[in-house]
């Protein structure tokens, strides 16, 4: 198989993966609180990408890399998976999923505005007409359409569901600085992040039933959110020829996210989140696109 086909073929497989996730959360939730829902699913991540690492032969790296910057790890094992994953999975608890899902995507979105005060980028106009557009659609979904009535079926999930927009930008703007194996400093914020999981666990809460169907939708969500699909898309990005092609696979991810909740948790798709989801969706594709038309124009007015 051509490395082309490949790179599809993982990327592929990591876009159906990531899809069921959404629909893994709420079915995990209905027997876990958020907090014992991190717990189950980060201990199986890294058994995973533990497992991976063996196999790679790059364990000693773990050693390595942590000891050459202990702090940054520290701050990214706090933002993810502990803050992270927390506030998305009560975000997840509070909210119908196809809206936890939809609010959640607008990181995409965030994600260039942050970089401009904390990395120094150049404020586009091509990202503040995307929050524009975006966001328009976040008060869509929000609000179920009614917007006269300015009424909010839970604020609080909105709320948190908009906060894991920005603790997962942090998480990404913080790893520019990171130029060690992605795998290992996965593995790194996990092992990092998880006594800070336990701790808060055992200062409130009980441990998690291992009751099998509980266990399994937990194991789930650690292997297919957080783990091995992770470690697809990097496989698929390596491989391929142009990563753009393989980035834009993203796209698919809602729509067949959207899928898998009508279809396995039976949820009513609000026409709300589909007008909503299209607009993030038509955000994310200007976010890409306006810079492009906007560098052709430049060329074109440039005299040969």
């Amino acid at each position: 198989m051509k490395s082309s086909h490949q790179a599809y073929a993982y990327g592929i497989g990591a876009i159906f993966l990531w899809s069921t996730v959404a629909t893994a959360f709420k079915l995990a939730l209905a027997h876990y609180t958020p907090l014992q829902l991190v717990f189950v699913a980060v201990t199986t991540s890294i058994a995973a990408l533990g497992a991976i690492l063996i196999a790679q032969r790059k364990l000693p790296l773990i050693k390595q890399q942590f000891l050459a910057k202990p702090w940054f790890y520290l701050q990214t094992g706090l933002l993810n998976p502990f803050l992270y994953y927390l506030v998305l999975f009560k975000a997840y608890d509070l909210l119908p999923a196809q809206q936890a899902l939809s609010l959640n995507y607008t990181w995409a979105i965030l994600l260039p505005l942050l970089s401009v005060p904390l990395l120094g980028q150049k404020l586009r106009k091509s990202d503040m007409t995307a929050a524009l557009v975006a966001y328009c659609g976040v008060f869509f979904i929000a609000t179920k359409g009614n917007l006269s009535g300015f009424q909010f079926e839970s604020m609080a999930g909105v709320a948190l569901a908009l906060t894991s927009t920005l603790l997962w930008s942090l998480y990404w703007i913080v790893n520019t600085k990171d130029k060690g194996d992605p795998v290992v400093s996965l593995l790194l914020s996990f092992l990092v992040g998880l006594p800070f999981i336990v701790t808060a666990l055992l200062m409130t809460q009980s441990l998690p039933s291992w009751d099998i169907k509980a266990l399994a939708a937990g194991v789930y969500v650690g292997l297919f959110e957080m783990g091995v699909t992770f470690v697809l898309w990097l496989i698929a990005l390596k491989k391929a020829e142009r990563t753009a092609s393989i980035s834009t696979l993203v796209f698919i991810t809602p729509v067949m996210s959207i899928g898998f909740i009508a279809w396995v948790l039976q949820e009513n798709i609000e026409k709300s989140t589909y007008i909503g989801l299209g607009l993030i969706l038509l955000a994310l594709a200007l976010q890409q696109i306006l810079p492009k038309v906007g560098n052709w124009r430049t060329k074109k007015r440039v005299p040969v």
